[in-house]
């Protein structure tokens, strides 16, 4: 049945499910942790979605690149990785993959904390959470231009963009949320109908991959 499939029909699939695991287990740890009342920590809450991508990444890199992230995608248009009448397909797989993800969430894991949606600390200024979720994705991105230019960064690519997303979310998200991605942060405030934070998860991270792309392109691309 796989085999049938066109490259197109592939590359959604392989979006959609992607997604769709990050989502599970990037807001499923913070339900859970929330649930169990921090039995499990912020080491937990920044592991699981970067074993997560780290998985993904491998399962599914070399059928669509593995983006997972609509901000990834903007990043890939802008360095040409991607031709753009393909956009709109990775778009609608990512953010049907990440509804889907907050769905089983919901009925499987539990409804805490909004269903783990991402929250900044407003005790810090708006301007320092903005550059705090920019540089977030300007480093999650750089590193996932870094594994496409070496091509895979000798076996290792998706250990790398899988620490990254880690490292991100352990020592930046008690600051923005560090959710580097968009549709990660729309399907659990879409499902639980907490919709207050959006405006920076759709915003910030944006910003901070099409930052780095530019730099790529006028640097590496010809």
């Amino acid at each position: 049945m796989i085999n049938k499939l066109s490259s197109n029909q592939k590359r959604f699939f392989a979006e959609l499910i992607g997604t769709f695991v990050v989502v599970v287990f990037a807001t499923g740890s913070v339900v859970l942790d929330a649930k169990y009342v921090g039995t499990f920590g912020l080491w937990f809450i920044a592991l699981a979605p970067a074993v997560a991508v780290a998985s993904m990444v491998y399962a599914f890199g070399k059928i669509s690149m593995a983006h997972f992230n609509p901000s990834v995608t903007v990043g890939f248009l802008v360095t040409k990785h991607m031709p753009k009448n393909l956009f709109f397909l990775y778009l609608a797989a990512e953010i049907i993959g990440a509804i889907l993800g907050s769905i089983f969430v919901k009925y499987v894991i539990g409804t805490q904390v909004h269903l783990g949606a991402n929250a900044p600390d407003y005790h810090f200024s708006i301007a320092l959470i903005v550059g705090v979720e920019i540089l977030a994705t300007a480093f999650l991105m750089a590193v996932i231009l870094i594994v496409v230019h070496t091509k895979g960064l000798k076996g290792f690519g998706s250990i790398a963009i899988g620490s990254m997303v880690g490292l991100d979310i352990f020592f930046l998200a008690f600051v923005s949320g560090a959710s580097m991605n968009p549709a990660r942060s729309l399907a659990p405030a879409f499902v639980s109908g907490y919709l207050d934070d959006l405006w920076l998860y759709w915003s910030a991270p944006f910003v901070g991959s099409t930052i780095v792309s530019c730099i790529y392109r006028k640097k590496f691309v010809k």
